[in-house]
């Protein structure tokens, strides 16, 4: 008698996550070799084909005080109000400039300056934090403080306000910013991990290879008389559901249906 799988079965794959359990734990020697092949080559990268970046900061107090020199409501109400002001006109295209001249930085234009330089006011608060991120750290201060110097002078002129107080100077980073040595590492030995799985799974899921007498009954309907072993698996005789000898030998590598 013929058997046939019923046609819904055909179109289903099913994934037994024991086996891709197991799966994985064969080859754990290979896993672990590929953890650590990915963190030596990410920490190589990082020390030496990435250059390091250095951050310095300055820092501006704005207070906008009335000429009795009493700082009242209103004053730290204007004075709120120039902090944003002065938060967009630190990154202008004149200041840019001015600080590209003061420095003699010849080969650095207005944009890229720009791209390096983060304005941050902290949360309630009317201070200005200038911030240089460059590859050489005495001329990351030399910037911070640069703008620092003309938000003193340059931005009063303009908006007609009060002068803001340098409340810190930029002091030359003795360590940089960038890159994270360990965080590279740590996403250079998960990359490999991932990257090595997804082989050995992909690999693992085109594989359509039956190889086991519960897979050929399962997919097709058939119960298999006898099962021809491996090469050098040691021939045993195993009683399996039937009753007939060899029906369950060998191990299944495979749950996906036909």
């Amino acid at each position: 008698m013929e058997h046939h799988t019923p046609p819904h079965q055909w179109n289903e794959e099913t994934i037994d996550l024991s086996e891709i359990y197991f799966l994985f734990r064969q080859r754990i020697k290979w896993i672990t070799a590929a953890l650590v092949a990915g963190a030596i080559i990410a920490a190589l990268v990082t020390c030496f084909f990435i250059t390091p970046l250095y951050q310095a900061t300055a820092s501006l107090y704005v207070v906008s005080a009335s000429n009795d020199s009493v700082v009242d409501l209103s004053d730290l109400q204007i004075g709120a109000s120039l902090t944003a002001d002065y938060e967009i006109l630190l990154l202008s295209r004149p200041m840019m400039e001015s600080v590209i001249q003061n420095l003699a930085l010849e080969d650095t234009t207005a944009q890229t300056l720009r791209r390096q330089i983060t304005i941050s006011n902290p949360a309630d608060t009317r201070i200005l934090q200038i911030t240089v991120e460059d590859k050489d750290p005495e001329l990351a201060a030399q910037i911070a403080n640069e703008m620092a110097e003309l938000g003193i002078t340059w931005l009063p002129a303009v908006m007609d306000s009060s002068a803001p107080n340098i409340a810190e100077d930029a002091v030359i980073p003795n360590k940089p910013s960038s890159p994270s040595l360990f965080k590279n590492t740590l996403i250079g030995a998960l990359a490999a991990l991932l990257l090595y799985s997804a082989i050995v799974l992909i690999r693992y899921l085109m594989n359509d290879t039956i190889r086991s007498s519960d897979e050929l009954e399962r997919y097709f309907g058939l119960v298999p008389l006898a099962v021809v072993p491996e090469c050098g698996q040691e021939a045993t005789s195993h009683t399996g559901r039937s009753g007939i000898p060899g029906l369950n030998s060998g191990k299944a590598h495979r749950k996906k249906g036909a």
